[in-house]
């Protein structure tokens, strides 16, 4: 267990209260039993040069002149559980869903079930991340680490209360700047395909606690820098197929469409496009609910990358699909099309919920100049087809509202990381009130990937990864990469094979 949190000769985080605390005067802070006559004699001011050095090299030398955090000590505790217990919230499913576009579970302050339903399809998201193969030395590179019967357990989801049914694969018939990931080995399980996601769907027991089945779609994003965003940037094309007579005025980008629908009958994992691949199992899995007379609903969650893909997925579903309630739900979504994309989504009663980091620059690309702000402009120039619009509702949050978060400096790779979106959703109540005391999720997961904890929380950077990067020492004391376990081997056959309703649940 890591050391207990000393804050004793360290500076004090600002407080995120909206009321503040003043410095005060010695003689004000501190009771005097001086005379007036030595009060007269003792300097107006006194300079310790000791405690100047160590506040001013982090050193510790000395005791800190200013007050502890005492938010952190009191609330940073590392013997409760990470989660709240899990409550039916069947009564609000509808509300939940977006509804009432989220109105009322948004304001004046975000509503509990919200903020761990929030969680729960963020961890979804997370999981793509965590379930992939980095590793260019692999010959599994860009695959999933597991097959999708183990990811939740080698991932600690097993207690979500979903099971995955398939996995989904993607590629690309653009040159996209560091999305493929392309593995170094001379045998590698696929030259043209990465893991993109998975569909998976509520178990009885977790139906009957949010009051529908609830099939989830959660998708892969990048780990690339915002310049990945600038240079897919590359022109809006039509929603529809070249071969549909009605095209309409809807347009997407170019680049996330591409990901979206690509295909080649000479790969390996995308005969079909990713497109094919999660409509045809949504469909499987929504016939075979209703058969048994059970509502169902879809949610498509993703983050960066992963939440354009899933406004396209949503788009396709609820054009597809028909009465089937849709929401989704984006962490740091980058603009995906234009203002009849959206009108479509609307049209569609797509329900998009959008969280946001106030310091992450990727929400804002692409269209950083041509975007919905030129809405205004239209009574002058027209109807603006080639302009970049946000759809849905926006939870925005702020990296200076977490007091256990590094508010100084730029880390583009910080702001935009899902576990520092999923740490100010749990610390978040509105806009107006700092982080709550009583926030469960584990404070360290942020630097899973990272490193924007204070250093006085003792977290590692990057701390997530493999012990000795992966290799092992075999029986004859030689260090190498292991083989996986056979179970975990990319197979098309088995990989891009749904899973039969029964060995889901």
């Amino acid at each position: 267990m890591a050391a207990n949190l000393v804050t004793t000769n360290h500076l004090p985080l600002l407080s995120t209260s909206t009321t503040k605390t003043i410095l005060q005067p010695r003689s004000r802070l501190h009771a005097t039993t001086e005379t007036p006559i030595q009060q007269r004699r003792r300097p107006s001011f006194m300079i310790n040069i000791p405690n100047i050095i160590s506040n001013l090299l982090h050193m510790g030398t000395a005791g800190n002149p200013f007050q502890e955090n005492h938010f952190i000590q009191d609330s940073y505790n590392r013997t409760t559980p990470a989660a709240s217990p899990k409550e039916n919230i069947s009564s609000l499913q509808d509300e939940l869903h977006g509804k009432s576009n989220w109105s009322n579970l948004l304001n004046p302050v975000l509503h509990p079930w919200l903020r761990r339903e929030l969680i729960k399809y963020g961890d979804f998201a997370q999981a793509t991340y965590d379930g992939f193969d980095y590793n260019p030395l692999s010959e599994y590179h860009g695959s999933a680490l597991y097959n999708k019967n183990r990811l939740f357990e080698k991932l600690g989801l097993t207690s979500s209360g979903y099971n995955i049914t398939k996995y989904i694969y993607a590629m690309s018939n653009i040159e996209l700047p560091r999305w493929i990931e392309h593995s170094l080995h001379a045998n590698t399980w696929s030259k043209d395909s990465n893991w993109m996601g998975f569909v998976a769907v509520s178990d009885d027991t977790e139906s009957r606690r949010i009051g529908c089945r609830d099939i989830v779609v959660a998708w892969r994003g990048t780990v690339a820098t915002t310049e990945w965003f600038e240079n897919a940037h590359l022109k809006l094309e039509s929603i529809k197929d070249v071969d549909e007579e009605d095209q309409g005025d809807a347009k997407v980008e170019h680049g996330f469409l591409s990901i979206y629908k690509s295909k080649s009958v000479t790969t390996r994992y995308n005969k079909s496009s990713a497109s094919e691949q999660v409509i045809t199992e949504i469909q499987r899995l929504v016939a075979h609910y209703r058969s048994k007379g059970e509502q169902v609903r879809l949610t498509v969650t993703g983050h960066s990358l992963g939440g354009a893909l899933a406004l396209l997925n949503a788009h396709e579903a609820a054009s597809t699909i028909a009465d089937l309630p849709v929401s989704v739900i984006t962490f740091a979504g980058p603009r995906v099309g234009n203002d009849a994309f959206g009108d479509q989504l609307r049209n569609l009663n797509v329900k998009v919920l959008r969280v946001v980091v106030k310091q992450d620059v990727v929400p804002k690309l692409p269209g950083v100049l041509l975007n919905e702000r030129l809405e205004k402009l239209e009574g002058i120039i027209g109807e603006l087809q080639w302009v970049y619009e946000h759809v849905g509702m926006e939870l925005r949050l702020d990296v200076k509202s977490s007091p256990y978060l590094k508010h100084h400096g730029f880390d583009l790779a910080g702001f935009h990381g899902l576990e520092t979106y999923l740490h100010l959703v749990d610390g978040y109540v509105s806009e107006e009130d700092e982080y709550r005391r009583n926030a469960r999720r584990d404070v360290a997961l942020v630097n899973k990937y990272g490193g924007m904890l204070l250093e006085e929380l003792r977290v590692p950077e990057s701390w997530y990864q493999l012990e000795n990067k992966g290799m092992v020492r075999n029986a004859y004391g030689r260090w190498v990469m292991p083989d996986r376990e056979p179970e975990d081997i990319p197979s098309p056959f088995r990989d891009c094979r749904p899973l039969a309703i029964h060995e889901s649940l």
